[in-house]
């Protein structure tokens, strides 16, 4: 399992495949790109006998058919059957983002061009193994530029854990104008949140207070008087996480205890 973080600052944990698995799994689709290969360089040789067409024509002919399969077989599949080949059906693999949502077109085709520089430079694939294991997520260069990761598509991936509003706040955050705080804040909140038990009560004050004001800065609204920064924060993150992300079947996952701020005391 690697830990992700998505844009909406949520912490979700996915079934990672790593090296010898994808290994298989390539194993099986270059067999089967070989043979898409041969079979289209065959057909399109044929249609240019018929047409009495020069070796040049042949030529390209071979090469469009060549990379029509290296590359085309693995954009096709993996869009259709969300983010699957052949060789990933046949070893429990599948692409997805790295907040572990489906993949479309634009990341397989991203992959796929990558795949030119991780499996065809060098011809042996090398740079995609050296790249993987370097990689804590087991990323080739394809995933990196796609924001994609390979799972184990039989393991169940995990729904995100979502900040828990605190009830006395969540009238306050409702009517917040959140288009202008950045992605970067938003995380420094996630990780304020997870982390706050762990902190001193003085670090946790002090940090606290200098993210509240960043916050507030950037939404133009006072903070709210007599909460301690993990409600006002709790409450932020909780309500842009709640108009990002459309709300999970109940009982699926239960929230996490780090965002679940103590009712103050009376």
């Amino acid at each position: 399992m690697a830990l992700f973080t998505t844009g909406e600052a949520v912490a979700v944990e996915l079934p990672i495949a790593r090296v010898p698995t994808r290994a298989a799994a390539f194993l099986l689709d270059l067999i089967v790109q070989i043979f898409v290969g041969i079979v289209l360089i065959l057909l399109f040789e044929a249609v240019l006998a018929w047409m009495d067409a020069d070796s040049a024509w042949r030529d390209a002919a071979a090469l469009v058919g060549m990379v029509s399969a290296m590359i085309g077989y693995p954009v096709l599949f993996e869009t259709f059957s969300r983010g699957r080949s052949l060789g990933k059906m046949a070893v429990g693999l599948r692409v997805v983002r790295a907040d572990g949502g489906p993949i479309d077109f634009r990341h397989a085709v991203t992959r796929g061009l990558a795949g030119i520089v991780d499996f065809w430079v060098l011809g042996t694939g090398l740079i995609a193994v050296v790249v993987s294991l370097c990689s804590p997520q087991g990323r080739r260069i394809g995933d990196a530029l796609a924001g994609t990761v390979v799972v184990h598509d039989r393991s169940r991936l995990p729904f995100a854990q979502l900040a828990a509003p605190p009830p006395w706040l969540i009238g306050w955050a409702r009517p917040l104008d959140l288009s202008g705080l950045p992605d970067d804040l938003v995380l420094s909140m996630r990780k304020y949140l997870l982390r706050s038990r762990t902190l001193t009560p003085e670090v946790q004050d002090q940090l606290g207070r200098a993210l509240v004001l960043a916050v507030c800065e950037k939404l133009r609204t006072p903070p709210p008087n007599g909460y301690p920064p993990l409600h006002i924060l709790g409450a932020v993150l909780a309500e842009r996480q709640r108009r990002a992300i459309p709300p999970p079947p109940p009982g699926l996952f239960s929230r996490h205890p780090a965002a679940q701020p103590a009712r103050p005391a009376a």
